[in-house]
């Protein structure tokens, strides 16, 4: 099983979405995450990441508020904001790094 290091440290553009299950804008962005996935395809890897499952990676990444999106690129952060966010927006911020 790939560790949370491996996985953003690929070669393929990678999106997290660090949530908790009791938040409400955590559920409203699901469907978008979903809908970003169809467009982008193979181009782009969503996880999403519990903060209260994985608290020790939350912690390391400073996860003050959910959701919050993190766009890694070979490790590197490249992009991140906290509250939900259109799809409009996240396909305009991940379009230059494609």
């Amino acid at each position: 099983m790939e560790t949370f290091k491996e996985v953003i440290a690929g070669d393929q553009l990678v999106l997290v979405d660090f949530y908790a299950t009791w938040c409400q804008p955590c559920r409203m962005m699901h469907p978008v995450l979903e809908q970003l996935k169809q467009v982008l395809g193979d181009k782009i890897r969503i996880i999403k990441m519990d903060v209260d499952k994985y608290s020790e990676t939350a912690h390391q990444y400073q996860i003050q508020s959910v959701p919050t999106l993190m766009l890694f690129q070979r490790g590197i952060l490249k992009w991140r904001a906290s509250g939900a966010v259109s799809k409009a927006e996240l396909l305009s911020t991940i379009d230059p790094f494609i």
